[in-house]
């Protein structure tokens, strides 16, 4: 086996063209091999597979500096460089993360978990290289749908300003995580690869440049002029227009998997000068059938079988499951309701609403920001628009958010899938921090429900609320409850109105989402041993149940409160805060997550090594009520560098 000698980068500079060809193939099996035991980003990474190889054969890295954007797509970039006989605990626990890591490798130049960061990476890197006058090259690989986000053109807009030198690589594979929408994918048009087109281009003109009107040779003058429509035209179609525009010297587009072609057209442009970009085509899923034919599907794939591509563990029914058949009920019966996502239909469950309402569904790619200035838009003209995009990536918007919609008080309904730990994914994923940032604009309303039903509610109330925006944030996969029913009739909460779920004796536990959950479970853990503990759901964690808290205070020595978001200005802290505004001395013990990013790893390990499972819950209400103060055992992390 080839990949087995190749350690680094050197090793694969020994390679010739043959070798190189056979190293694709067993670096596509095992990536496939992987993935299929641990899950991961499969299809992206089986797509530049022979790019990958290609750049570190031609650069000198690391001492040339590569850049990737979407670290999802670097897999096989993770194999070439020191990491291969690790990639078999990729995404798990301690080892290697899913995407690109600056502490993990030195080949890993920019850390890469979200879109269209390369472009102004790499710009950035230069000038500072320029500045420092040392002596390498830049290259920038952005693709995968980034090219629909407008980070990449303020980008492209700077440095073909300063003129800087490196180099962009456009991954296209007409794809981001579903199909690429909107008008900037389809000028990246497949016409101009066409061979037919290619090839007739070259015999016209070579027949026309021999034309002759007697002694004066016509045919020039002809093909000159053709020239300029022909640019004029591409203009309008192909982006190499566009690029030399900005000042970017374009090359391509060629294909992204011929070794023969790649090598060569890498060399060349890697050594010329000025900002310059490679345009490659590339198959998504490419050497596995089932992910070329269904790349969404494949895009995060959990443990599959290979033979078939079926998953191995049939998953039951999901927060996301529940809000795509919510939405669909609510849209049957208001045709005022439009859907709108950035780039992930099937991530938050719309795929059906896009469907059923295809003029009621929007779909802005990797643009979160023109998502939710679009969907305030909307709602001045008296639309109800529901975005749905994960918390982590609403992240993006925070300041549209704030001035678009909270500040003009427009009643726009955010769904934030992937709340909380998502797991294997990692801190560029965990939606850890939206309760946080939420919570601190005026005029927004915040649920967090426990269940897929109550979720439903949650919708249901949020579409009827005029008063500014409400969001409501749910986790990854689904809440475990037994007797969910998604066929009762619709309860419309009441707004900052919590819920009681049981008694106890000395404590309670108010519990924000699905953390309420496992507060039940600690709570039952503890009867065991004779410990009785009352238990809340929060339900809003903006406004929060006033009367409930106060309750508490009055009833119980000693208040927790749970959530799965950054203990810095969650949930725990509004209710800090409310005590203190009222002259309470008592205050409550926060049960969350420690401020800092949290690493991979499966969400009950994660939920167990941040005291967050049910059992290290109730250790946590034990300790305090069997020591009579309020110090717990609390989990403390000795590194920010993840």
């Amino acid at each position: 086996m080839i990949h087995e000698k190749v350690k680094n980068p050197e090793d694969l500079r020994k390679l010739n063209i043959g070798q190189l060809k056979i190293l694709a193939q067993e670096i596509r099996q095992e990536i496939i091999q992987v993935i299929s035991e641990v899950g991961g980003h499969l299809a992206s990474s089986l797509g530049t597979v022979e790019l990958t190889i290609a750049l570190h054969y031609v650069m000198n890295t690391p001492q040339d500096k590569l850049i990737w954007d979407v670290g999802h797509q670097a897999y096989a970039h993770k194999i070439l460089t020191d990491r291969g006989e690790r990639f078999h605990t990729l995404r798990e626990m301690e080892g290697l993360s899913g995407f690109l890591k600056r502490h993990e490798s030195e080949y890993d130049v920019f850390g890469a978990g979200h879109a269209s960061t390369s472009l102004a990476a790499a710009f950035g890197i230069a000038r500072a290289r320029d500045l420092k006058k040392e002596d390498f090259k830049v290259v920038a690989v952005i693709g995968d749908g980034s090219m629909t986000c407008g980070l990449a053109y303020e980008a492209l807009n700077s440095a073909s300003a300063f003129g800087t030198d490196f180099m962009v690589i456009l991954n296209d594979n007409e794809m981001s995580i579903a199909r690429n929408v909107g008008a900037i994918p389809k000028m990246f048009s497949r016409f101009i690869s066409d061979e037919w087109y290619n090839y007739s281009k070259v015999r016209l003109e070579g027949m026309v440049n021999r034309l002759r009107f007697g002694q004066h040779k016509i045919g020039e003058g002809i093909v000159k002029f053709s020239h300029r429509v022909e640019e004029f035209v591409k203009g309008l179609i192909v982006p190499g227009i566009f690029f030399e525009e900005l000042g970017f010297r374009y090359v391509g587009p060629i294909d992204g998997h011929n070794l023969d072609v790649l090598l060569p057209t890498l060399k060349t442009i890697l050594n010329s000068k000025g900002p310059r970009v490679l345009h490659v085509m590339t198959m998504k899923g490419k050497g596995y059938s089932f992910a070329e034919k269904n790349p969404e599907k494949y895009h995060s794939a959990s443990p599959f079988f290979i033979e078939t591509g079926e998953p191995k563990q049939k998953g039951g029914l999901t927060f996301t499951d529940a809000f795509g058949r919510a939405i669909l009920e609510q849209a049957e019966k208001d045709e005022r309701i439009v859907a709108i996502t950035a780039a992930m239909p099937g991530g938050t469950g719309l795929s059906e609403f896009a469907q059923r309402f295809p003029q009621r569904f929007f779909d802005f790619g990797i643009a979160e920001s023109a998502a939710v200035i679009a969907a305030a838009g909307m709602a001045c003209e008296g639309l109800k628009p529901v975005v749905a995009i994960y918390s982590t990536f609403l992240q993006r918007a925070f300041d549209m958010l704030v001035h678009d919609v909270a500040l003009q008080g427009l009643p726009v309904v955010f769904a934030l899938d992937r709340g909380g730990i998502v797991g294997q994914d990692g801190p560029t994923h965990h939606g850890t921090f939206d309760l946080s940032y939420l919570r601190m604009i005026p005029n927004m309303t915040i649920m967090a429900p426990r269940s897929e039903e109550e979720l439903r509610n949650a919708l249901a109330t949020a579409l009827v609320h005029e008063n500014g925006p409400v969001a409501f944030r749910y986790p990854r996969g689904g809440s475990g409850l037994k007797n969910i029913n998604l066929e009762r009739p619709v309860r419309i909460f009441k707004t900052g109105r919590g819920e009681w779920l049981r008694n106890g004796e000395k404590a309670v536990i108010i519990g924000a989402g699905t953390m309420t959950n496992h507060a039940l479970e600690a709570a039952e853990l503890l009867d065991q041993e004779g410990l009785h503990v009352a238990v809340a759901d929060a339900r809003f964690v903006k406004p929060l149940d006033e009367d409930m808290i106060l309750q508490a205070v009055e009833k119980y020595d000693r208040i927790f409160t749970v959530e799965d978001n950054t203990v810095a200005g969650g949930f725990g802290s509004a209710v800090n805060e409310f005590l203190s505004s009222r002259g309470v001395e008592k205050s409550c013990i926060m049960l969350a997550l420690p401020d800092i990013f949290i690493e991979h790893g499966t969400p009950t390990e994660l939920y167990e090594k941040y005291g967050l499972s049910p059992a290290r819950i109730a250790d946590s209400v034990r300790a305090v009520l069997r020591a009579g103060h309020d110090r717990i055992p609390y989990p403390a992390a000795s590194s920010t560098k993840i």
